[in-house]
């Protein structure tokens, strides 16, 4: 591991925790910081940053939640393997440590809808409530209401109809990622055509409660959807980065 002195840049003060956290998890993923390191003390992160140590202390716990380093009371600051011991939380702060989204992890996310939003859109089909189903209507003929917008709540509906807290939660997990980066799918007229015609099919398909056209009808728009940003990304960015 590289000496302490030096290590880390200036901090913005405003967000001085979240601005260690942010450097220290850089350095982690990145494998700057190796597995089973042991970090400075928190004495030694405070002098070096120019911040007291509450601030210090601060930024470890939530480290330590995000499942990167492991405080060993009495012991030291030790790095854990983030791929072993990482969780839902750092996920998130990872899709959002880089200006862009980085591909691999772009590609993880569709990875998993492709695997649960079928089987959530099936659940939805066969235990949706009458009320549920009034609701689910409501919102595909709401014409004031911006498509991403309608998309996210159609999706939300769906999970809930679905009786699985698991997909709900999943699904609101990943809700600020699609409200911060699904205007650049909408943004094109096509797909939100297509994401039109998928409300109108998925509503006949709840409505009827057929389980498995919900499934397929779910499966084929995410497909489209896939491809539709891939394409985007390679041509604004390329095939940048990732994490492995």
């Amino acid at each position: 591991m590289e000496e302490s002195k030096g290590m880390f840049e200036p901090i913005n003060r405003r967000t001085l925790h979240w601005e260690i956290v942010r450097q220290f998890q850089e350095k982690i993923i990145s494998r700057q910081f190796n597995v089973g390191d042991k970090l400075p003390t928190e004495r030694d992160i405070a002098a070096e940053l120019n911040v007291n140590r509450a601030t210090v202390r601060e930024a470890l716990k939530k480290m330590e939640v995000l499942g990167l380093i492991e405080i060993r009371h009495g012991n030291g600051i030790y790095v854990k393997d983030y791929l072993e011991s990482g969780n839902l939380e750092l996920f998130k702060e990872i899709i959002y440590m880089k200006d862009v989204v980085q591909i691999d992890v772009l590609r993880n996310i569709l990875d998993i809808r492709k695997i649960i939003v079928p089987v959530m859109a099936g659940l939805a089909a066969e235990n949706r409530t009458g009320e549920e189903l009034a609701e689910l209507q409501h919102i595909i003929e709401d014409e004031q209401m911006p498509m991403l917008e309608k998309d996210l709540n159609v999706h939300h509906l769906i999970a809930r109809a679905s009786r699985n807290l698991f997909y709900l939660f999943i699904l609101n997990f990943f809700n600020q990622v699609f409200r911060d980066y699904g205007y650049l799918y909408f943004e094109v007229p096509e797909n939100r055509e297509r994401s039109k015609q998928f409300h109108n099919d998925i509503l006949d398909a709840i409505t009827r409660k057929d389980k498995s056209l919900a499934g397929k009808i779910t499966a084929d728009v995410l497909q489209y959807t896939e491809d539709a940003i891939y394409s985007y990304y390679r041509a604004v960015y390329g095939n940048e980065g990732g994490y492995s």
